[in-house]
């Protein structure tokens, strides 16, 4: 899952990057307002944090312009302000939740889960495909002849497969959704990734497969 972070306290940003991605989060962090206009407007996101103070653009004005534009991702508006009128008017302003500062981390995770469950609560929590369960909740990936926990990026890769079965994925997508816009990771490192799984699945003794196509990217077919 992947997260836009935008505060300007740069050591904060710093912790709270760790603490997300420590969490299964894939997070692109930006320290003003205008560079997070830029990236919510440019970029796919299942959640974005928003700090309200923030130098050349406030997080308000973010929120209002993206909201106007239709762009539904769910937004947490964090920030030092507590007043009442605050809250309010970041809710209003489409915000689907409010923290202040100073907050727990478990708290901040808490309310992630919450607002990006909100928008995906259709999805069941355990993906199924052919003999393969992808447990959402706990990253196991299980057949009726084993089980395994999968890494962060593993579990996200196969995340975005096994939700998607027969749909091709592209390369440049895995590298945008899970390593992020400004990653200096190699395209290759996908290959790799998808080489991990292909393991794991022939481990659990799968009747699915990883399928690449020349070109395009790879898909979960089932094995003929």
């Amino acid at each position: 899952m992947r997260l836009l972070l935008a505060e300007d306290e740069k050591e904060l940003s710093n912790a709270l990057t760790e603490i997300l991605k420590h969490n299964h989060y894939s997070v692109d962090a930006v320290y003003n307002g205008e560079d997070a206009l830029d990236y919510l407007e440019t970029e796919n996101y299942d959640g974005a944090i928003l700090d309200i103070m923030m130098p050349k653009m406030d997080g308000i004005t973010v929120l209002k312009k993206i909201r106007e534009q239709g762009n539904t991702v769910p937004v947490l508006i964090l920030t030092a302000k507590s007043d009442i009128d605050d809250r309010v008017l970041g809710l209003d302003s489409g915000a689907d939740d409010y923290l202040s500062k100073p907050f727990a981390a478990k708290e901040l995770l808490a309310r992630i889960r919450a607002i990006t469950r909100r928008r995906t609560e259709a999805v069941s929590a355990v993906l199924r495909f052919g003999n393969i369960s992808l447990n959402c909740a706990n990253f196991e990936l299980s057949s009726p002849n084993g089980a395994l926990r999968l890494p962060n990026k593993e579990f996200q890769m196969f995340e975005m497969l096994i939700a998607n079965p027969g749909q091709i994925i592209s390369t440049e997508r895995f590298m945008e959704k899970i390593w992020g816009y400004d990653s200096e990771a190699e395209i290759g490192i996908v290959w790799v990734y998808i080489s991990y799984l292909r393991k794991k699945l022939a481990a659990l003794e799968a009747d699915i497969q990883i399928k690449a196509t020349r070109s395009q990217g790879y898909s979960l077919e089932v094995m003929r």
